[in-house]
This record gives structure tokens, C-alpha cells and sequence, in this order.
């Protein structure tokens, strides 16, 4: 039987790529010390931020500095139901939105359930260097973002808001697995986020996580995206990592700090990233046929590497090196075959 990976390869050539991103069906580990720096995200829509955040590293600014810009490319300029300004309500019909930042040395920030403020990455990073704190949430996290001149508006779209009257019909609700976004009719899926992390020049690292959640979620869910060693983890003795899929599980593993400590031990990226995968089947084997985790790592010589639980996951990358930088790299999964509806 034809997989979707092979229809999806045939269906890009046939149409000359379109305008979607190549993708690398060969390797999920990008190899080797680089020179320059490297950045990489989730997603497809990780090439977007990716062409944010590479001119950042490229004029040798830090690695924190241009994962803020790839993600705030993601929550402002991208339109996407899972990031930002375009993304779906709670069940109550609330846009809220989480994220975090990370400084390799261990300096962090995040804000969680953040009504009405376009760019909560730059909140998050705002707490990690204005405050003493790590977190904030909800009507303090604005409060505190309008105290630091951030604009406070509407950001529930007609086009989300129309989303959420029609699911209110039903009011059926069940996370359901990512896929990788292709264009092709019927590619559908429920929640994404933008992941990047990335290594400078001096060999810093930094990521950063942003989401507006599940779509319908409980009004006051917390996704794994505002919590460090969840969502996101970086140690400029080891690596980074970042997560993407249905954030609780990130959370019940501590999934990115995993990683991160898995490479510590010697692991590759991409082994490291499949040992965490192991470790969330072992611990809920049932739950792990019907959700879809992701794990993305990069270790501090600029090795890049990431496992899935089921197929569908890509993840984009820039550096210095020849060629071009709008591919996608295709994740190894654990779980073959078609995603699980």
C-alpha cells in the first residue's frame, strides 16, 4: 500500500514542488561542528522562521536574539490555527496564547494563558530579564506586558472565531495526532507549534517555544510550550531541545530537560530524541497509538538530529553552508504506516 510519505514525494514532483518546501527524505541528522551557526524549527512553517531568525545569526548577533526573531516571525506574520495572532480559541471561545525563551546558561522566561498581546515571546523574554521570575500567567502576565509597552489588542480572528461557532455545534473534543503540513487536500490536523532553537557563532545556544494551544482546550490549559524542560531546555555544555504535539505528555516526561540530559550522556541527537520517545511509550504505550509527540535537538557542535512517534513530523533548517535553506527534513518515527485519525 502507497504510504503518505510516497504520495506526498510523487505529488511534489508531479507538481514541480508548487511553492511548498523540499523535502529531505534521506537523513533526519544533520551531522558535523559547524562554523557560523545553525537554526532549526518545527514545522514546516519552521523554513518562515527560519529566514527570521538565520539574517540575526548571520550578522553575528546571539543565538537568544534570533530565536526571538523566528518566533515572533511565527506569532505575527504567519496565519496558522496553533501560533499566534490566527490561532483557535478555548472552548469559551478565548484566544489564549503560551511561550517561552531559553539562554543556554540556564536564564529563562515564559508566560502562559496570555490574552490579547501579539507577541508573547518577547513577554517571556521580557520576565527573564526585567524580573526575578520565571513565569507568569494569565492577567498578570499582561499586566505586566502593557507595563513594558506592549499593545494590548484583539487577536481572535473572524475566521477562528467562525472555527469555534461551528464547533460548538458538537462540542466533541479530542486532541488529535500532527501532521506534517503539505497542501495536499485532506492533510488536516489539530495543533502545532513553533519550536526553534539555535547555535551562534561563539557556540551559545538558545530556543524558544510559542503556541496558542489545542484548539478547544479547557479555558485555562497550560501547554507544554510556557514550561521549561517541557516544551523547551538549553545547556550551552550540551545541546538544546524542543518539543511539539499534545503537550501533556511533554510534561509528564520533562521531555526537553530529558533530551538534553540524554545527550549529556553521549547520545546523538537523534538518539537522544528516540530514548525520550521510548521513555513516553514505555510509560503510556496505550496512549502513545493515538497522540503524537516530536522531539527536535541540536547538541552544542551544531549536530541536529530528532525522532517522532508517528510519521508526519519535519523540521527545517539554516546555516551557512551552500544550497537551498527552504527544505524540509523528514523525522524518523517510531510507529510506521498511516497517522492514526
Amino acid at each position: 500500500m502507497t504510504n503518505r510519505r510516497q504520495f506526498l514525494q510523487r505529488s511534489l514532483l508531479a507538481t514541480g514542488a508548487l511553492t511548498l518546501p523540499r523535502i529531505n527524505m534521506a537523513s533526519s541528522t544533520v551531522p558535523g561542528r559547524v562554523a557560523g551557526g545553525r537554526v532549526v524549527s518545527t514545522w514546516d512553517f519552521g523554513v518562515g522562521a527560519n529566514n527570521a531568525a538565520w539574517p540575526v545569526l548571520a550578522r553575528g548577533a546571539s543565538a537568544l536574539d534570533a530565536v526571538e526573531a523566528g518566533a515572533r516571525w511565527a506569532e505575527g506574520d504567519l496565519c496558522n490555527s496553533t501560533v499566534g495572532h490566527c490561532g483557535y480559541p478555548d472552548r469559551d471561545g478565548v484566544l489564549t496564547l503560551d511561550a517561552s525563551i531559553m539562554h543556554g546558561d540556564g536564564s529563562c522566561g515564559a508566560v502562559a494563558a496570555l490574552e490579547d498581546i501579539e507577541h508573547p515571546v518577547s513577554v517571556a523574554r521580557a520576565v527573564m530579564e526585567k524580573t526575578p521570575h520565571v513565569m507568569l500567567v494569565a492577567e498578570g502576565a499582561q499586566q505586566f506586558a502593557v507595563s513594558q509597552g506592549f499593545v494590548k489588542k484583539p487577536l481572535l480572528t473572524d475566521a477562528a472565531r467562525k472555527a469555534w461557532q461551528e464547533w460548538l455545534k458538537t462540542s466533541k473534543y479530542r486532541p488529535m495526532m500532527n501532521v506534517a503540513r503539505t497542501g495536499i487536500p485532506g492533510d488536516e490536523h489539530d495543533h502545532d507549534t513553533l519550536g526553534i532553537v539555535a547555535l551562534d557563532a561563539n557556540g551559545t545556544l538558545a530556543g524558544a517555544c510559542t503556541t496558542s494551544g489545542i484548539a478547544w482546550k479547557m479555558h485555562g490549559r497550560v501547554a507544554d510550550s510556557a514550561i521549561i524542560g517541557a516544551g523547551l531546555y538549553a545547556d550551552n555544555d550540551v545541546g538544546a531541545a524542543t518539543a511539539s504535539g499534545v503537550g501533556e505528555e511533554m510534561i509528564r516526561n520533562a521531555a526537553s530537560f530529558l533530551v538534553v540530559e540524554l545527550m549529556r550522556q553521549g547520545r546523538s541527537p537523534t538518539e537522544a530524541c528516540r530514548a525520550a520517545i521510548d521513555r513516553v511509550v514505555h510509560k503510556r504505550p496505550a496512549a502513545s497509538k493515538t497522540l503524537q509527540v516530536c522531539f527536535l535537538a541540536i547538541n552544542k557542535d551544531g549536530e541536529v538530529g530528532a525522532h517522532a512517534l508517528h510519521p508526519g513530523f519535519v523540521y527545517a533548517m539554516h546555516d551557512a553552508t551552500p544550497g537551498p535553506h527552504d527544505k524540509l527534513i523528514a523525522s524518523a518515527s517510531v510507529y510506521g504506516g498511516n497517522v492514526v485519525r
